[in-house]
C-alpha cells in the first residue's frame, strides 16, 4: 500500500511524467507554518497601527495631511487583506510554486500540465483560500479526491506535489564531449533556474530517444534544447557538440549542482 498517491501527466512535449501528490498531512503542516508566519506579520502590523493611533491621538497633522484613527484603521484593514492575499501570491509566484511552509515540507504547486504556476494561478488559489477554509471544505476535498485538489486547485487547474530531488532512473550513456560541456555549464550557468520537472523531461528524453523515430527524435531534441537554452538565458548556438550531447551535459550539470 502506497503512503502517497501518484499521478501521471502528459507534458506539452508528449513526455509522460509521474508525480507524487503532497498528501493531506504535508499540506496541513505547510499551511500551519505559513499561518504562523502570516499571523506574526499581522500581529506586528496591528501593534504598529495601535502605536500610530495613540501617537496621533492629540496631534493628527502629519507632513501636511490630517490623520485620524478612522483613516489609520481603514488603512490597517486594507493592509491586512493585502498581506493575507499577497503572502501566498507573492511566494508561490516568485518561488516556483512554494511558500516558506511548502519549502520547509518540500512540496510545491504545479499546473495540471506539469508547467510552473504563474501569477494568475497563484492569485486565484489565494483568493479562494477563505472558501476552502470555511467548514473545512478544502480539507474534505483533498482527503476524498483522487487528485487531492481543493476548490482553489480545481479552478486554477493546479496540483500540489512533492518536490522530490532528481534521481536517475536508469544509467545513461554519456559521451566524453558531454562531460566536458557539463563542467563548462557548471562554471558559467546557474542550473538551479531549471525546475525538477524540466530536468525530468530531459531525463525522459535521454532514456527513450533510442526508441523514437529519427524525425521525432530530431524534432523533440531540438525543442528541448531550445527550451533549456531559454530557461538558462544562454545565447543561440551553444550546442556545438550537437543537441543530444548538449542535453546530456545539462543532465549531468543539473545533477551535480543539485548534489552539491
Amino acid at each position: 500500500m502506497r503512503l502517497f498517491n501518484t499521478i501521471r501527466i502528459q507534458t506539452p512535449e508528449s513526455i509522460e511524467l509521474e508525480f507524487t501528490l503532497a498528501g493531506i498531512g504535508n499540506r496541513a503542516f505547510a499551511l500551519l507554518i505559513d499561518y504562523i508566519i502570516l499571523n506574526l506579520s499581522l500581529l506586528s502590523l496591528i501593534i504598529l497601527t495601535i502605536f500610530l493611533v495613540y501617537s496621533f491621538a492629540f496631534d493628527n497633522v502629519v507632513l501636511g495631511f490630517e490623520l485620524n484613527s478612522q483613516w489609520i484603521l481603514a488603512g490597517m484593514g486594507l493592509a491586512i487583506y493585502a498581506l493575507y492575499v499577497g503572502y501566498f501570491v507573492g511566494f508561490e509566484t516568485l518561488w516556483q510554486g512554494q511558500t516558506p511552509g511548502k519549502r520547509w515540507v518540500k512540496i510545491r504547486v504545479i499546473r495540471d500540465n506539469a508547467q510552473p504556476i504563474g501569477l494568475f494561478q497563484a492569485t486565484l488559489r489565494s483568493l479562494l483560500r477563505p472558501v476552502d477554509d470555511i467548514l473545512f471544505i478544502g480539507f474534505f476535498l483533498i482527503l476524498l479526491g483522487e487528485q487531492e485538489k481543493r476548490v482553489g486547485d480545481w479552478l486554477a487547474s493546479t496540483l500540489v506535489v512533492q518536490a522530490e530531488n532528481p534521481t536517475a532512473v536508469a544509467q545513461l550513456d554519456i559521451s566524453p564531449a558531454a562531460q566536458t560541456l557539463a563542467q563548462r555549464l557548471l562554471a558559467n550557468e546557474d542550473m538551479s533556474r531549471m525546475l525538477p520537472d524540466d530536468f525530468a523531461i530531459v531525463r525522459e528524453y535521454l532514456q527513450r530517444r533510442s526508441q523514437m523515430t529519427t524525425d521525432a527524435r530530431t524534432r523533440l531534441g531540438a525543442e528541448l534544447a531550445e527550451r533549456v537554452r531559454e530557461i538558462l538565458g544562454m545565447e543561440q548556438g551553444i550546442w556545438e557538440v550537437g543537441v543530444d550531447r548538449f542535453l546530456e551535459a545539462v543532465y549531468l550539470a543539473y545533477q551535480q549542482q543539485s548534489r552539491g
